[in-house]
């Protein structure tokens, strides 16, 4: 079996935020699975991780999931791993009174 690339290795102040967010009662699904995946995935001394493939097959998600949750956990952090991006919405803008009225004249001088 290959080595994995992103080792996860949770301090016990992360385990006991995780222990905690996974004991609530409302938290987004995709945020419990994350939750799931890396306490699962702990490599920490006295810790016994699980494979991706237990781990998929417990937790109903693909290996892919779990090596993208491993990855971004190593590179950006706790935060980043749990919350989803805020994705921008660019066919949603909203003109200013500048944009508009430019819109209009082009509009009115075709």
């Amino acid at each position: 079996m290959p080595t994995k690339r992103y080792k996860i290795t949770l301090t016990p102040e992360e385990r006991t935020f995780l222990l905690n967010l996974i004991s609530k009662g409302k938290v987004a699904a995709q945020k419990l699975t994350k939750a799931h995946i890396l306490l699962k995935a702990d490599q920490s001394e006295g810790q016994s991780a699980w494979s991706d493939k237990q781990i998929s097959e417990a937790l109903q998600v693909s290996c892919a999931t779990i090596e993208r949750v491993r990855k971004t956990f190593v590179e950006e952090g706790m935060e980043l791993t749990l919350n989803r991006k805020k994705h921008s919405r660019c066919g949603n803008q909203k003109f200013d009174g500048e944009k508009e009225a430019h819109l209009m004249a082009l509009a009115l001088f075709q």
